[in-house]
């Protein structure tokens, strides 16, 4: 029967884009870490758990292709680089605090809910 036929859906390019951005692994945490202020390499080292400087590095220049956050650099002794969110970046707060919401609502593994890693 036609009418039982679920109807063709189709993932927006668009879309498909933005989740390829934010789905990569720390991407999500490093907009969450931001959203609390601009931050250096080390401190965004620091307060994200278990990434190395190498995949940190990436992910901070695809967040900054991407239009997500501004890099800032401070021609000192030695020299300040600060990270921070664009207006395009400060969007994602009420995303990435929902899903810290979430996250803290249904647990984690030993819940059934999100698995670590």
């Amino acid at each position: 029967m036609e009418a039982d036929r679920p109807v063709p859906f189709e993932v927006c390019p668009i879309v498909e884009k933005a989740f390829g951005l934010m789905g990569k692994k720390w991407t999500g945490l490093i907009v969450h870490v931001l959203a609390s202020g601009e931050r250096r390499f080390s401190e965004l080292l620091e307060a994200v758990p278990r990434i190395s400087s190498r995949i940190l590095s990436q992910r901070l220049a695809e967040l900054e292709a991407g239009g997500v956050l501004a890099r800032a650099v401070f021609p000192e002794t030695p020299v300040r680089v600060m990270y921070s969110l664009t207006e395009k970046g400060r969007a994602l707060i009420p995303i990435v605090r929902g899903l810290a919401d979430w996250a803290h609502r249904w647990g984690g593994v030993e819940s059934g809910g999100v698995e670590s890693g």
